[in-house]
């Protein structure tokens, strides 16, 4: 990596910050584009404030920098009822084809890895080839459109497309809020004893997955795509060892009709606040689904990530440990 210049577009946000931290640590020289300071204050100092849908302060981010790498993660990621592609996913549409601009009218880029979605696929739906998508929700829908606008971009450079899974770990901000915030206090309930097998990702191994792909073998990696995530495991596993972890107890397993009644009663609160009550049907359903993906090509030619369940909890407490005494 010390011979790599690598920009990061969205290296302020979740994934980004612990890439950037990752490739830090690799002596890589990185620059993050990005319309938001950094999550984390000691990488203020790669921090540019660009928007990728200004595309000529993109392009002019990218020539005067001169990367030979870049990491596009920079997206709209939040799913909000009555959205649409064309009108609220810009970032990820627009944004997607001004990057790729970006790429062509700036020599000596080598590689290029653009992030898009798990979503691109439904729950229960396993894709027979990269280009089977029935995409989930409309943040899906625009990594599709992503997806689409790089493979028929003509790069000249190594390009490859990551579909990260349900990443979670340290500065994920929205999971701190909400539901590391209601595990530490006891309140969450876990919806029966059946299992629901989910692919998640802790994401230091996300970050691991990333620096992979831009060190392999030209072969091995160029016009592919690949899911980045750790094999698919029972959730009721990852958010009860976090429970233990954050306060020393399991979850509160619920027989599901109970779950189903406060569900119900949670869409009729929000309804009458107007605000989402903390459980509603469709979070509900969510947590009984099943969501599972093709994983094997990912580990056959990137390998496995290096850390495990037990390290992704622990370090995720410590960071809330250290947020809290910041605060």
């Amino acid at each position: 990596m010390m011979k790599k210049k690598v920009l990061v577009t969205g290296g302020s946000g979740f994934i980004g910050t612990n890439l950037i931290e990752y490739l830090q640590a690799k002596g890589g020289d990185l620059l993050n584009i990005d319309i938001s300071p950094p999550l984390c204050s000691s990488q203020r100092h790669f921090w540019k404030n660009v928007n990728i849908l200004d595309r000529t302060a993109l392009i002019n981010a990218f020539t005067e920098y001169k990367p030979t790498c870049v990491v596009h993660l920079a997206a709209r990621t939040d799913v909000v009822e009555g959205t649409t592609v064309e009108r609220d996913y810009r970032a990820n549409t627009e944004g997607t084809k001004n990057v790729i601009s970006a790429v062509k009218a700036t020599p000596g880029i080598a590689r290029v890895v653009i992030t898009s979605t798990q979503y691109v696929h439904q729950p229960g739906h396993i894709p027979t080839d990269d280009n089977d998508c029935e995409p989930h929700t409309v943040y899906g829908q625009s990594k599709v459109v992503a997806e689409r606008l790089t493979r028929r971009a003509n790069l000249d450079c190594t390009w490859t497309i990551v579909r990260p899974t349900n990443i979670w770990g340290p500065w994920h901000i929205r999971h701190r809020s909400e539901l590391l915030r209601v595990l530490r206090k006891g309140y969450y309930l876990y919806p029966g004893k059946k299992t629901v097998t989910k692919s998640y990702g802790y994401v230091k191994n996300i970050a691991y997955y990333i620096q992979r792909i831009l060190e392999m073998p030209e072969e091995a990696v160029n016009a592919k795509t690949f899911y980045i995530g750790d094999e698919p495991a029972d959730q009721f596993e990852w958010v009860n060892g976090m429970s233990r972890q954050l306060r020393g107890r399991d979850v509160h397993v619920v027989p599901r009709f109970v779950m189903r009644f406060m569900a119900s009663l949670g869409d009729l609160i929000t309804l009458v606040r107007g605000r989402k009550f903390i459980l509603t049907t469709s979070r509900y359903s969510n947590m009984i689904t099943d969501y599972l993906t093709p994983m094997n090509k990912t580990f056959d030619v990137l390998g496995k990530g290096p850390h495990t369940l037990e390290d992704g909890v622990r370090d995720t407490a410590a960071w809330l440990e250290m947020l809290d005494a910041e605060s």
